[in-house]
């Protein structure tokens, strides 16, 4: 693909490493500057946060629900404001470790009600006085700043959120982060010959549903799914991954194309692809209609 003809595609997903300072809505309008795009981000960080920050353009706007749900992974120095023993500190993160109680901090945008959240693993890696560097993997909207504030309590020397990086969100992890640089330069090379370094770091919405479900389906049938219609069995080659009645799928061409998702109708232990019956009906389409030829009839089934 030559310079002269290369655009930014309609729809994608860049993972952008946010630096301190900017808030994350400034950094995503940067992106959508930059690409010329209308975009979107999943999982706000404060100004001070550096890390994983995911923007979406076009059709991939969508996936913000299931971007925001994604786990999250974190390195952050904690401040103690007492003496405590490396011991002591390990063992309040062990003890932090599983369901735990948080209340929004003040500072917060959204309500602050009691919530639950778990904490999959604190990993403590060093300390020096009472700086604590730890590694915190756990649930979206886990709020670091008060884990800080709480393991302080239970140290009984009481603690502060020092600084903190986000190392990964879901399946992107800060190796396939760019920075806003890196990607303002990429652009300005793509249309004088170079369209490769900005290929690369747009990534296509299916990257985004890596850890769903997903069914694929027959290209005969993409089309009606882009027009809404429910998916049925026989427009289904094959099934990825487990899945329950109601459960969110993803619905993928017999080339790794994200159509969209759907509601499961069935469970994928009774999904027999190949056969009749209705099984998953779509919530979000993100392909556009007529991207593969039509090879259905008004009013029926994909």
């Amino acid at each position: 693909m030559t310079g002269q003809n290369y655009s930014v595609p309609d729809s994608g997903i860049v993972v952008i490493d946010k630096p301190r300072g900017p808030s994350s809505h400034q950094v995503t309008a940067w992106v959508g500057d930059i690409l010329g795009r209308r975009v979107g981000h999943a999982g706000t960080l404060d100004p001070q946060v550096s890390g994983v920050l995911i923007v979406m353009f076009g059709g991939a706007v969508r996936l913000a629900p299931v971007l925001l749900s994604h786990n999250k992974e974190y390195i952050c120095l904690m401040r103690l404001h007492g003496d405590a023993t490396r011991e002591a500190v390990d063992r309040v993160a062990a003890e932090f470790t599983g369901r735990i109680y948080q209340r929004p901090p003040r500072k917060s945008a959204v309500k602050r009600s009691l919530r639950i959240r778990k904490i999959q693993e604190i990993e403590v890696l060093d300390m020096d006085g009472r700086l604590v560097l730890f590694r915190v993997r756990c649930d979206a909207g886990t709020y670091i700043r008060t884990l800080c504030v709480h393991m302080g309590y239970a140290l009984g020397v009481c603690a502060h959120m020092e600084e903190l990086r986000r190392i990964r969100s879901g399946s992107f992890d800060e190796t396939v982060a760019v920075t806003l640089h890196a990607l303002a330069d990429a652009a300005r090379a793509a249309p004088e010959g170079n369209p490769e370094p900005l290929q690369g770091m747009i990534l296509p919405p299916a990257a985004a549903v890596q850890d769903l479900p997903r069914v694929v389906i027959r290209d005969t049938a993409v089309d009606a799914v882009c027009h809404g219609a429910v998916l049925a069995g026989v427009g289904v080659t094959e099934k990825v991954g487990g899945f329950a009645k109601g459960e969110t799928v993803a619905i993928v061409t017999e080339r790794g194309e994200l159509v969209g998702l759907g509601r499961a109708l069935i469970s994928s232990s009774t999904l027999k692809p190949g056969e009749p019956g209705f099984v998953v009906a779509p919530t979000t389409v993100l392909m556009r209609p007529g991207t593969y030829p039509r090879a259905w009839k008004a009013h029926a089934g994909a």
